[in-house]
């Protein structure tokens, strides 16, 4: 499997990827780090406690490591997170409608990490 064929499978954007890191073995690198990088998991614990500083820190986190790889799908769904929890701004999500947008982030990132192993598994 080629990186291109990579971010197709975990619906990515390699061309941004390519426009950030430049070259395709910095992509591999960083990419095959991804798993192990705790941002999901960050996210998750923040989403038990609901704290809000936490949430913001997290999701911050995780969209700026996901949209400088090119996860673009992943950095827009935390994004909405971090304007969410952004000092400042007013909350227009219930707790619940909070916890369903971090399962989806969870679901989605899982996906992820699950196309980046099948990559692994090819080189």
């Amino acid at each position: 499997m080629t990186l291109q064929e990579l971010y197709t499978l975990i619906g990515g954007d390699y061309n941004r990827a390519v426009q950030i890191m430049k070259m395709d073995r910095l992509i591999g690198r960083y990419i095959q780090k991804f798993p192990n990088s705790g941002v999901n998991e960050a996210l998750q614990a923040a989403g038990e406690s609901m704290d809000p500083v936490r949430l913001f820190e997290s999701a911050h986190a995780m969209k700026g490591v996901c949209a400088n790889m090119g996860l673009v799908k992943l950095a827009d769904m935390v994004s909405a997170l971090t304007e969410e929890f952004r000092a400042g701004n007013a909350r227009r999500m219930s707790d619940e409608e909070v916890r369903a947008v971090i399962a989806d982030v969870d679901a989605l990132y899982r996906r992820t990490v699950e196309g980046i192993r099948q990559y692994e598994s090819t080189l």
